[in-house]
């Protein structure tokens, strides 16, 4: 039950938009292995002046930097984790074509009582 946010500069295409969507869903199939139709994501498309990425940690970032966070289940192992860093990386350098080091990535754990996806209940407590 990952549920995805991601920020960006304004100006893509749809397209690319739709890209990214589409490598993030792929990426959350093959390493985490959530279900078919498991897809609530967003994107936040930012102004230059409401959008900035240092280049901290010995990464040179560029204005197609995407930051990405992912909030899951807290039942993902450190290897899945990595798995999936390193699956979205790869997506989306292929489609729609960004850079490794424009790829930010930050995955939060949430106890499964902390979700509800409809109906007011807690349907994973």
């Amino acid at each position: 039950m990952p549920l995805l946010h991601i920020s960006m500069r304004a100006g893509k295409p749809d397209a690319y938009r739709q890209a990214i969507l589409d490598g993030l869903y792929r990426a959350m199939r093959e390493t985490l292995h959530v279900p078919e139709g498991d897809e609530f994501m967003t994107i936040n498309e930012l102004s230059p002046a409401n959008f900035r990425c240092g280049n901290a940690y010995g990464v040179k970032r560029s204005d197609d930097a995407v930051l990405i966070q992912i909030t899951v289940f807290a039942s993902r192992t450190a290897d899945e984790k990595k798995a999936l860093y390193r699956r979205i990386a790869d997506l989306l350098g292929e489609s729609p074509g960004i850079r490794p080091e424009d790829v930010f990535v930050n995955v939060l754990d949430a106890p499964k009582e902390n979700w509800s996806v409809g109906h007011g209940i807690a349907q994973f407590a």
